[in-house]
């Protein structure tokens, strides 16, 4: 793609392995080493219920942001294609607060790594925790490919350390402490739902480095799927497994609950075990985070909100070398401060981010923009996004007063930000606008949205031009007001294509009467293609035509609503054999009847044909 303000193309580079294991390693961290215990003592045993129904809410949220991420597959994940349904103000608070969300939780598994380590190092945790960021920093400088690479191996490890305590743990477990299953009554199985759902939290990192994935259509549905699935999976294993081996007393007050129960069966082997797992899942963490966060400010560079350096791409390495240091910067500063209360509000930006994108769901869908095309569309619409809105809303009513208020103080910061910097420099039309129209039917769209979206769809489905392409992109398209006779229609043709192929218009539209009366070029009920060579050298052209109330070509063909009109050269026929084969494969296409009817304009008529599915001679 090409990257505005620098010059440089981003590759696309990383694969479903990688997708898998940056998802997983955002996710496993300190919500299965720490909170479980902590969990506990709200919810009891029920703690297991409370973990799989966060994991389900997740689970639903993503199959929205699957659905965006898929139809636009570009740096900046929830900011862009949140500012692309709901308007730049909107995107840029989504994309702000998500950066710095994401900066802090990184910080926070930084936090972890330097006090397990201090344990064995006698250095202050916070000059540890600071070597560890430098480290992360510089690994991710060295590439992208380079850094979800160490993500593979790490979260790989990870896995396997989990599964091991699951398989050695659960012939241990004691089901006499499930027998009250939920002392603190079922109220505070869901609340403890809202408190865990930071577990799942990292889930939405994916879609912020969606610019860098091959084949993003499939990829990244499939690759996020799995790593939610499986980490639901892996966390009711592992909360069952504890509980069962742990003294309720004992772990409600344990702050590594995961290690103190792996040493009741395990001794200190397992600790070590555990602590090895523990290390492993903080430092895929914060290496996901600094990843992930610094291109939320690229995305917001290319669109003009931030400074242009901050977009810049290395030549040799092609990473967004100054977003990673300045992301890297902030969380050097943040690893110093009291994170408790900012941690909070990050998980409180998690939610809101999720809300925002079934949202943005809808109004895609409601808006009629045409080239908005997911590889992956979300189930059961409309109402898997109304329900996962109100389960988010009830998660965020459960994250207590002080983390909403200091959210609010980020969306008031992070709205400041965009009314003062980016509201003179960005100018980019949404799907709500469009919504906007099509409700009070007022000219409020430019079609600046839907050229960027099938921009979008061409990188994302490596469509490489051919000629055919570069006809349709300078042919002749019209929306006729109907019904005509074809007569007058071949004559409004004639008329538009005269002076391109250097003809008078009589003389043209003679030709094409006599083309249709020597043999009808009407292919079905709503489909004609009129083709006529001419004479001369290296000239071809196209006109192509709806008319909704349908052109009369004769008694047996009273209604063809759709028309291409083929003028070429003798010397040109096998182009002219490539634009028949290429308009029989686009009109073949299932929907493109229903598609080419629903077209808002002539430019969506063009985009129809340019987007349409067909084998490509490049």
């Amino acid at each position: 793609m090409r990257l505005e303000g620098c010059g440089m193309t981003q590759k696309r580079q990383l694969g479903l392995i990688h997708v898998f294991c940056i998802a997983s390693g955002a996710m496993i961290s300190s919500g299965i080493f720490v909170l479980p215990g902590i969990a506990h003592a709200q919810a009891g045993p029920a703690v297991v219920l409370s973990y799989l129904l966060a994991g389900v809410l997740a689970t639903l949220g993503l199959l929205s942001i699957a659905e965006l991420t898929t139809a636009m597959p570009m740096p900046g994940g929830d900011y862009f294609y949140i500012s692309r349904g709901l308007g730049p103000a909107v995107g840029t608070l989504a994309g702000l607060l998500s950066w710095f969300s994401l900066a802090l939780k990184s910080a926070f598994a930084l936090i972890g790594i330097a006090v397990l380590g201090a344990e064995f190092v006698p250095v202050n945790w916070r000059i540890l925790a600071a070597l560890s960021c430098a480290f992360f920093v510089l690994i991710n400088l060295w590439g992208s490919r380079e850094a979800a690479n160490l993500q593979v191996v790490l979260v790989l490890a990870l896995i396997g350390l989990m599964l091991a305590y699951v398989i050695k743990g659960a012939p241990h477990v004691e089901m006499t402490r499930f027998e009250v299953m939920a002392p603190h009554g079922a109220e505070a199985v869901f609340s403890t739902a809202g408190f865990v759902f930071v577990s799942y939290g990292g889930l939405i990192q994916v879609a912020s480095i969606a610019g860098e994935i091959r084949h993003p259509g499939r990829t990244i549905p499939r690759g996020m799927l799995v790593a939610v699935v499986s980490t639901v999976a892996l966390y009711t294993l592992m909360i069952f497994v504890t509980t069962g081996l742990l003294d309720a007393a004992k772990l409600d007050n344990s702050l590594t609950p995961i290690s103190d129960a792996a040493e009741t069966f395990w001794g200190g082997t397992g600790y070590v075990v555990v602590s090895i797992a523990a290390a492993l899942a903080f430092v895929t963490t914060a290496n996901a985070g600094i990843m992930t966060a610094s291109r939320y400010l690229l995305a917001a560079s290319r669109d003009e909100l931030l400074p242009a350096p901050l977009g810049r791409i290395g030549k040799r390495r092609q990473t967004p070398y100054v977003a990673v240091l300045v992301t890297g910067m902030v969380i050097l500063l943040a690893v110093f401060f009291n994170l408790e209360a900012l941690v909070k509000a990050a998980s409180t930006v998690f939610v809101l981010g999720y809300i925002l994108a079934s949202v943005s769901v809808i109004v895609m869908r409601e808006s009629g923009v045409q080239n908005y095309r997911p590889s992956f569309r979300a189930p059961l619409y409309p109402w898997l996004q109304v329900t996962t809105v109100i389960g988010f809303a009830f998660v965020l009513v459960q994250m207590g007063q002080g983390a909403m208020a200091v959210t609010g103080a980020l969306i008031a910061a992070g709205f400041g930000i965009y009314w003062l910097y980016g509201r003179r420099r960005v100018q980019k039309e949404s799907a709500l606008l469009h919504l906007i129209e099509k409700v009070t039917a007022r000219e409020l769209v430019t079609g600046s949205l839907e050229h960027e979206l099938k921009e979008i769809i061409r990188e994302r489905d490596e469509i490489v031009q051919d000629r055919f392409d570069r006809l349709v992109e300078r042919a002749v398209i019209m929306d006729l007001a109907g019904p005509m006779e074809v007569g007058a229609f071949f004559e409004t043709v004639a008329q538009r294509l005269a002076d391109r192929i250097d003809m008078d218009a009589s003389q043209l539209l003679n030709l094409l009467m006599a083309r249709e009366q020597a043999g009808s070029t009407v292919l079905s009920d709503d489909l004609a293609i009129p083709h006529v060579v001419i004479e001369g050298a290296d000239i071809f052209e196209i006109a192509i035509a709806r008319c909704r109330e349908g052109i009369r070509f004769s008694p047996k063909a009273p209604h063809v609503t759709t028309v291409f009109v083929l003028v070429g050269t003798m010397n040109l026929r096998n182009l002219h054999l490539q634009a028949l084969s290429a308009i029989a494969q686009i009109v073949q296409t299932p929907g493109f009847e229903q598609n080419w009817m629903a077209a808002r304009n002539e430019q969506g008529l063009r985009d129809l044909v340019l987007l349409g599915t067909r084998k490509r001679l490049v």
